[in-house]
């Protein structure tokens, strides 16, 4: 996959939805840092961190080539974890998280496209690793 891109076909859908949620999740974060960090700073911070790793991941993903891919795979199964672990967390201790977080409850507040996001992203990336490269045409 050297030299390709990795937005092509199915990867373009990928490319846009971390795109929509780099936008959701910066926007929503930077909001509640600004204006009411004190009430659910643990909450606030993990949303910050989810939108660092989504541009992080739709920066990879527009990049391209074997070394962007690898960050995005690795980047994507650090998502996942996270998604599974505050998932989990807020289900477990509620009272933990004041106020919800981008991946709370699986992603419930966004449909549920936290969880699905990385699993598809990682499908994907490993997909795009094994494709056969075309030699470039001198």
């Amino acid at each position: 996959m050297t030299g390709r891109r990795l937005s092509r076909g199915p990867g373009m859908l990928l490319v846009w939805l971390y795109g929509v949620m780099s936008v959701g999740a910066v926007s929503r974060s930077a909001l509640q840092i600004v204006t009411e960090f004190g009430r659910a700073p643990l909450a606030y911070t993990l949303s910050a961190m989810a939108a660092v790793v989504y541009v992080f991941i739709t920066y990879t993903l527009v990049r391209g080539g074997e070394r962007a891919r690898r960050a995005a795979l690795v980047c994507c199964a650090a998502e996942l974890v996270g998604v599974l672990t505050v998932g989990t967390w807020t289900l477990a201790d509620p009272g933990a998280f004041p106020d919800a977080t981008v991946w709370s409850d699986y992603g419930y507040g966004y449909l549920f496209i936290p969880v699905l996001l990385p699993v598809t992203g990682i499908l994907w990336l490993r997909k795009a690793g094994t494709a056969p490269t075309r030699p470039s045409p001198a």
